[in-house]
């Protein structure tokens, strides 16, 4: 009787005990700044991404590309002559990453562990965002200014086509399933490219709801796009049919957009600095859960997604951080301010 009487809440508190391992890294409550991270020097920024199997936190530097220790903050490196930059992204399998250098339209190969740079590939006019497929090995390239997509082959390191597109190609992300969805921001449309074709399948046109389209998210699950629009709204997009089921009040200047699978999360950063986060209701639709705040310029961020946590790049500038042409960095003020709720 003794055992039998102890065997029972002896097995709840091991399972209790695995339940609390598995979801420490999960959310659990109110998102708010957890830390705040000094950047050294001054000059614009664009996005930043985080490896999460090295911990570094890659942050692009207008001619250079920071890397960070994403849970210290302590400078690990540094990655020189990449003018122009605007987004990195990486290849854990062949080793390596990838830079888009607009300013002098190439794209710049480095290895990940060592951070030096292994070689440059010639893209379109001003490389913007990347997206690189695993399944195919494969880049894909948004040329800003040449209104392409430059498809490089990652492991050759080669440029092996080029797609025209229907107008200036901003952010691009992948469903996994053989498919790619870029934003034409100046179309304020979407085009679905097929990934093994290398060409566009089609494109939705997203007005009047969504004008001006910079930054991009999808959820898999549930075959849903969200989309950050000029006009301070946040699309929600069906994947199938580019239908608009829903738009959502955000701030001005939004350039980037995260979805969590993990907590249904979805974030868009803005730079008059706000962070909003949404979330499917019971309804079905998507609902603000919390706003919050940080320093006007935060408009793009890096999602650690196995930590979920946002990296919210901000500083101090010389004019209206949301205004044209863009304002002066204060020198020594930049900072990363870390999101989450633990």
């Amino acid at each position: 009787m003794y055992r039998r009487r102890f065997t029972i809440p002896i097995v709840l508190i091991v399972l209790a005990l695995m339940a609390c391992a598995m979801g420490a890294d999960k959310p659990s409550g109110t998102l708010k700044v957890v830390n705040k991270i000094a950047v050294e020097g001054a000059g614009r920024w664009d996005y930043l991404i985080v490896d999460p199997q090295t911990r570094h936190l890659f942050m692009s530097r207008a001619t250079h590309v920071s890397v960070l220790d994403a849970d210290s903050g302590a400078v690990i490196g540094d990655i020189p002559d990449t003018p122009g930059v605007h987004g990195i992204t990486l290849a854990p399998d062949l080793g390596v990453g990838f830079i888009s250098a607009g300013g002098d339209d190439k794209v710049v190969v480095f290895d990940l562990k060592t951070l030096q740079v292994v070689t440059k590939i010639p893209a379109g006019g001003n490389p913007d965002s990347m997206l690189y497929d695993g399944a195919t090995k494969t880049l894909f390239v948004q040329d800003g200014k040449g209104n392409t997509t430059t498809v490089i082959d990652a492991a050759a390191r080669k440029v092996a086509a080029t797609i025209p597109m229907a107008g200036r190609p901003e952010f691009i992300v992948a469903d996994n399933k053989g498919n790619a969805y870029v934003n034409i921001e100046d179309k304020s449309s979407l085009s679905v490219l097929d990934i093994a074709g290398k060409k566009v399948k089609t494109t939705w046109n997203l007005k009047p709801s969504c004008e001006e389209p910079t930054g991009l998210a999808i959820d898999n699950a549930s075959r849903t796009l969200f989309s950050a629009c000029a006009n301070k709204v946040l699309a929600v997009i069906n994947a199938d049919s580019g239908k608009i089921l829903q738009t959502l009040p955000i701030g001005d200047d939004t350039d980037a957009v995260a979805y969590d699978s993990a907590t249904g999360y979805v974030f868009a950063s803005s730079g008059d600095g706000n962070l909003f986060v949404f979330k499917k209701g019971a309804g079905g639709k998507y609902q603000q859960v919390q706003k919050i705040d940080a320093p006007p310029g935060a408009k793009t961020m890096a999602f650690d997604a196995g930590k979920h946590r946002i990296y919210l790049p901000t500083a101090k500038f010389s004019g209206n951080p949301t205004g044209h042409p863009r304002p002066a960095v204060v020198a020594g003020s930049i900072s990363i301010y870390v999101i989450a709720s633990n």
